[in-house]
């Protein structure tokens, strides 16, 4: 089996570099790299935010960040307080299913929920957790739950949910992060030159750049600054990369609204009455929309792509405008390094093959086939296919797997989010550097749904 590259970029949909002329940016976690510290940071700030203004229990100053435990891409259940991993089809996953912190039984699950599929009605009692925010949120919503179960309290999942979100909304909005962030730009960020090397090849092919960010200018400033310092000239500005700058654009709302553009004067730290007709270089501006974005640019749809990491916010309003979107998954590059590992390859082939033979055994079955011998080779397979399965898993994540399969090799539903969204997809937007700006990329023909999942062959299965 060929080993997939931890720094492609893998395709959706067929895209034609040399088509593109504009090339837009979302920031935090796009442009901007962080450490592990900031799930643990962004954890902290908001459990002390549930304490001190929502009077929930002093214990719960007690929990950590379990850095192990969430993906991206769960749900929550609002009626029920189970977090989940679901497959690309909206069924439950048997073996990612919790209760707080406790791993709920496929008997449980089926008294809880009578079947595995996620109904429309149910559905609507689910929220997705798939933002930069996601992994400290539901590891905070799953350490409540498990709070109140232990201490045998009374609570409605709905307000779990509704009070974690809040504060996690909070410490964002009031600027504690941003804050907490740039006050040890070390600890956070990473620095990173081959952006700057795939930012300025892209301007010297003639492409048109623009950043658009629901982060305020200070924040992306400070950030820009602290990454690029090593590789920038001290007379160069990072702005002079990007033809417009917008920050505070309120995503997903910015592709729907009629908001007007402001402009914004760094050095008052006000924003400007004056319409905007025209984005002049050098300038910062807030707010606006999509439909004047537009108006004002004359950047025709197809022309355009937009690199961000949340599918909702950043890439559901381009991908109906029109624009060509590319998902930054950072946990692409390390998914992909498991995968390509001789141990995992190995169990995934066993798996295949221990699947493959239990679907002939059940295709030659007849009612004859009842003897214990037979009984006995089925319930092996099944044993073996179990513990492979289990090893395959905890090569990702203990709790959940991996970000974009089921333990059973199905797509996550995260992986149909992916799909439906992105054009293309890969780990940092600067491996676009091992790529010609002429390419054409084009959907693999052998492809399951996501084209960095491969197929075992057929070979495998022949006798």
């Amino acid at each position: 089996m060929p080993k997939m590259n931890p720094k492609g970029i893998y395709v959706n949909k067929n895209v034609r570099l040399d088509s593109i002329q504009v090339y837009g940016f979302d920031y935090d976690y796009t442009l901007a790299h962080y450490s592990s510290n900031l799930q643990c940071l962004i954890y902290e700030l908001a459990k002390h935010h549930l304490v001190n203004e929502f009077k929930y229990p002093d214990t719960c100053l007690e929990f950590k960040y379990d850095p192990t435990f969430p993906i991206r891409g769960l749900y929550y259940d609002k009626s029920k307080g189970c977090l989940m991993k679901l497959d690309f089809f909206g069924s439950i996953e048997l073996d990612g299913c919790y209760y707080g912190r406790r791993k709920l039984s496929r008997e449980e699950i089926d008294e809880m929920y009578g079947t595995r599929h996620i109904g429309r009605d149910q559905a609507r009692e689910l929220v997705c957790l798939m933002d930069f925010f996601c992994f400290s949120e539901a590891c905070l919503i799953a350490d409540i739950v498990q709070h109140f179960v232990d201490a045998k309290l009374e609570f409605d999942a709905r307000y779990v949910y509704e009070d974690v979100n809040r504060a996690i909304q909070f410490v964002h909005n009031s600027g504690l992060v941003h804050r907490g962030i740039l006050a040890d730009p070390p600890r956070y960020l990473v620095k990173n030159d081959q952006l700057l090397r795939f930012l300025r090849m892209l301007k010297d092919k003639g492409k048109k750049l623009f950043l658009l960010t629901n982060s305020p200018f200070y924040f992306v400033d400070g950030g820009m600054r602290f990454m690029l310092q090593d590789s920038l000239g001290q007379q160069d500005s990072w702005k002079e990369l990007f033809d417009v700058v917008i920050a505070k654009a309120n995503k997903p709302e910015f592709y729907k609204s009629d908001h007007p553009f402001r402009c914004y004067d760094v050095e008052k730290d006000t924003l400007a009455f004056t319409k905007v007709d025209a984005f002049l270089p050098g300038k910062i501006y807030y707010h606006g929309c999509l439909k004047a974005f537009l108006q004002i640019t004359k950047w025709k749809g197809p022309e355009v792509i937009y690199f961000g990491d949340h599918l909702f916010s950043d890439l559901r309003g381009p991908s109906k405008a029109g624009w060509r979107t590319a998902a930054i998954i950072h946990e692409l590059k390390s998914e992909i390094m498991i995968q390509n590992d001789n141990s995992y390859r190995f169990e995934q082939a066993k798996f295949h093959i221990m699947q493959e033979l239990l679907g002939r055994l059940h295709a030659t079955a007849t009612s004859s086939m009842t003897s214990e011998a037979y009984k006995s080779l089925l319930r092996e397979l099944n044993d073996e296919r179990q513990k492979t399965r289990y090893k395959m898993k905890g090569m990702f994540n203990k709790s959940f797997g991996a970000t974009f399969l089921t333990d059973t090799g199905q797509e996550s539903a995260f992986a149909y989010h992916i799909h439906q969204y992105a054009d293309i997809y890969t780990s940092k937007p600067e491996n676009f550097l091992y790529y010609p700006p002429e390419a054409w990329l084009h959907v693999p023909y052998d492809i399951k749904i996501m084209p960095h999942h491969l197929k075992v062959s057929s070979n495998l299965f022949r006798t």
